[in-house]
């Protein structure tokens, strides 16, 4: 079933629900499918939260459909529901439940044809007993200098245990676990637990690294020097000292024409307290966290804000970039904190005890945004925002739309009504996981969290309890500084350490090679990496579970052919159980210097997840630094890696397609573009296929799968407004190719774009409104 609510395609959804109700008949009548091998399947049921638990099913061989039957919700009939296919395990969130709701549910699966009926299974919520303990193992997953024996084990006694060592998602029919498994070249094992009577375990997976020279990384200090630029507050302090800082350093962040492509870079960080009357203006290239374990355990009784602060912004908050927020809870002095950025500024694990403004106070235009595991006490108001993304939150209530609005596993979030209001909401999000962040232990050290993945996500991961995951102390991480080159940055990655990078601007004279699996690259204040000399600036091994987060790449001004690359070309190794993960990465060509980059980012791993980045070729800067023969730049971002998942993908002004979309099985959760500005002329301005212009997403046409929601794309040909774009979406007509919610505008009607999608959608009319389609096909 599709979890977002939008009018199917006319034939294929009826013939799903066909199928569906179908089913459902033959099940109440008791004439339902051949009664189900075990071996054909495992099965789980897992609580989520409070009132959710999350049913999977994974068939043995592929299987076209997958329903789910259950029984026992308070005041609701029996269910039948179609469940929605993961990378070949189906899954099925169900809502409404309390401490002690029982269910009775069972599953109807295809099989080559016939169609399977399991027996019945029980799922006491909150209960114990009902699932098996996942399996563990010892010695856990990282990097050894040479081979280890591995062995799994289950807390439920009796339990059977099956695996699979090639990162594949093991079912009832994988290999049994009888004895230690030898692991001799890099692998991973991912193992479930069975046992009659009870739900399967949910997938564990270890992942090792063999061979690896210097693994552990020599000893970091636990407490160490972030140097001038990472500003610390303590509860102790006066707020008028604190306040004098926080002014200071806005005040030098603040100006649009001044500070927009500066240099400097700066990092607020409150350890655990609380803070009375403190005001946090945000400026350009500043992140704003809190030190601990959890939002709620920094508050603010104040504001953290961001406005169209300059007399020069005229009221509109269109270039307020490249700033954030993170891990507070925020009392905001007027009842509402506000928020009116652009792209680049994320708003993050934020415990906001009051409303939420995403617009200037005096109503100008913004063009943001971006929110995650957050919640809002109040309303959250975009009013005359853009565009904005939310993902796994929480609001008291939802005001306003203008061309793109997108929900995904947001409570309070409004109903799906795309395009009046232009509202696009998802129940949950597919796969997420939160960001690795800086924290203070209960001993005074530094550690940083890594929160654990979440599938079919629905709320803030630490709304019931606090985040799940496992943590590292600083002393495995490198923290890079002032002073530092590439050389030292590669040689602490080539001995096993995480990088910590602090606020600053790096440039690099050689490719930074991120080889080991699980490396955690993460950084504060918008610290800034310049390709020097045409290198590519970072390359990511084809691994597990590494972990990007808070990084700004700037082109040098030499031609650098990629700024990341993930994975090598070719790469198929299944990272499902634990992917690789980018988060608040940002990439830039022109505007601070005149950068040149053919490609922003090439992700060639599997199972990527993109999760808020913008790619931007700057349309304006620091004179010299743009211009169509200046800052060049090609393509934004390529994927040619299958099941690559992308949430917040913000790309814009590159020369040719802004993205390209290789691989099979894509999926992207919101998508804000714009096209370049300054095309010159028509004539040179051709995609291969001969037809006007380069498509802002292009899915490659041997692509059979790929699913899209929340779509927008706006010209402004402000250079020639003659010049025209055929389609801002160009993909193969394939009935798996699906995409949903899409908007063309032509921005003050400069130039026009003639389809939304292929030769579907109305041209661009004028006066700054919105061409919608709600789905294709």
């Amino acid at each position: 079933m599709n979890r977002i609510f939008v009018q199917p395609e006319r034939w294929k959804g009826f013939r799903a629900a066909l199928a569906l109700g179908l089913s459902a008949l033959l099940i109440a009548a008791g004439l339902g499918g051949a009664t189900a091998a075990a071996a054909d399947y495992s099965q789980s049921a897992a609580s989520l939260n409070a009132t959710q638990a999350q049913f999977s099913f994974t068939p043995a061989s592929p299987a076209r459909y997958v329903d789910i039957h259950y029984t026992g919700v308070p005041g609701v009939g029996q269910q039948n529901v179609r469940m929605t296919d993961n990378g070949g395990t189906w899954r099925h969130t169900v809502g409404s439940l309390s401490a002690g709701t029982v269910l009775d549910y069972w599953f109807t699966y295809e099989k080559n044809g016939p169609q399977y009926d399991t027996p019945h299974f029980t799922y006491t919520h909150g209960g114990s007993g009902t699932t098996v303990a996942s399996p563990t193992f010892d010695p856990p997953g990282g990097s050894y200098p040479s081979a280890r024996s591995v062995t799994l084990s289950s807390a439920t006694s009796g339990a059977t245990i099956r695996y699979t060592v090639d990162g594949s998602t093991p079912t009832a029919s994988s290999t049994v676990y009888t004895g230690p498994i030898a692991v001799s070249a890099s692998s991973t094992i991912s193992a479930i637990a069975l046992k009659s009577g009870s739900a399967n375990s949910p997938v564990a997976s270890a992942s090792y690294t063999i061979g690896s020279t210097q693994a552990t990384c020599p000893a970091q200090a636990e407490v160490p020097d972030f140097g001038p630029n990472v500003r610390i507050f303590d509860p102790g302090m006066s707020a008028a000292s604190i306040q004098s800082r926080l002014d200071a350093d806005f005040n030098a962040q603040k100006d649009t024409l001044t500070a927009q492509f500066t240099e400097r870079r700066y990092a607020h960080l409150f350890k655990p307290g609380v803070y009375n009357g403190i005001h946090d203006n945000v400026g350009y290239y500043t992140s704003v966290a809190g030190l601990g374990q959890n939002p709620g355990d920094v508050v603010i009784n104040g504001d953290v804000t961001v406005d169209a602060f300059n007399e020069s912004d005229k009221g509109v908050a269109l270039q307020n970039f490249w700033r954030s927020a993170e891990n507070l809870a925020v009392v905001p002095s007027g009842g509402s904190t506000r928020w009116a950025v652009a792209q680049a500024a994320p708003f993050r694990r934020m415990d906001i005890r009051g409303g939420l403004q995403l617009y200037p106070a005096s109503y100008g235009f913004a063009s943001g945004g971006y929110t995650a595991d957050t919640k809002v006490s109040g309303q959250a108001a975009s009013i005359s925002q853009q565009q904005w993304y939310t993902r796994d939150s929480s609001y008291g209530s939802w005001d306003g739309g203008v061309w793109n609005m997108v929900f995904s596993g947001t409570s309070g979030a409004p109903a799906n009504t795309f395009p009046n209001p232009p509202e696009t909401t998802l129940g949950t999000t597919p796969v997420s996981r939160d960001v690795p962040y800086l924290y203070l232990d209960g001993s005074g050290k530094y550690r940083v969290f890594l929160p654990s993945l979440r599938t079919n996500a629905s709320g803030p991961s630490w709304a019931n309890g606090g985040t799940q995951g496992s943590s590292l102390p600083m002393s495995q991480f490198y923290v890079v500084k002032a002073g530092d080159t590439a050389s030292s940055i590669n040689t602490a990655l080539s001995q096993g350490c995480n990088l910590f990078f602090t606020p600053g601007v790096y440039h690099l004279n050689q490719t930074l090679n991120v080889t080991k699996a699980n490396t955690v690259v993460l950084g504060v204040g918008y610290p800034t990496l310049v390709p020097d000399n045409g290198v590519d600036a970072m390359k990511v091994a084809d691994v597990d579970g590494v972990r990007l987060k808070g990084l700004l790449f700037d082109a040098g001004t030499t031609n650098s052919q990629s700024l990341l690359t993930v994975g090598q070309a070719g790469s198929t190794t299944n990272h499902a159980a634990n992917p690789t993960t980018l988060q608040d990465v940002f990439f830039r060509i022109g505007g601070q210097i005149a950068g040149k980059a053919t490609n922003s980012l090439i992700v060639n791993s599997r199972d990527t997840v993109i999760d808020h980045i913008w790619a931007w070729r700057a349309d304006h800067g620091n004179a010299g630094t743009y211009g169509w023969t200046i800052n060049t730049g090609d393509t934004g971002v390529v994927v040619n890696g299958d099941n690559v998942l992308a949430t917040g993908l913000f790309v814009e002004h590159y020369q040719k397609y802004q993205v390209i979309w290789n691989g099979q099985n894509g999926r992207t959760i919101f998508f804000q573009n714009e096209i370049p500005y300054d095309v010159p002329d028509q004539v040179g301005w051709k995609s291969p296929n001969g037809l006007n212009g380069y498509a802002a997403y292009k899915v490659g046409d041997n692509v059979t799968t790929h699913e899209a929601w929340g779509l927008g794309s706006y010209c402004f040909f402000n250079d020639n407004p003659s010049v025209n774009l055929y389609h801002a979406f160009e993909v193969p007509n394939r009935s798996g190719v699906r995409f949903h919610n899409l908007v063309t505008v032509s921005l003050n009607y400069k130039g026009t774009i003639t389809h939304v999608i292929n030769d579907a959608g109305a041209v661009t009319p004028p006066d700054t409104r919105p061409s919608n389609l709600v789905s294709y096909p």
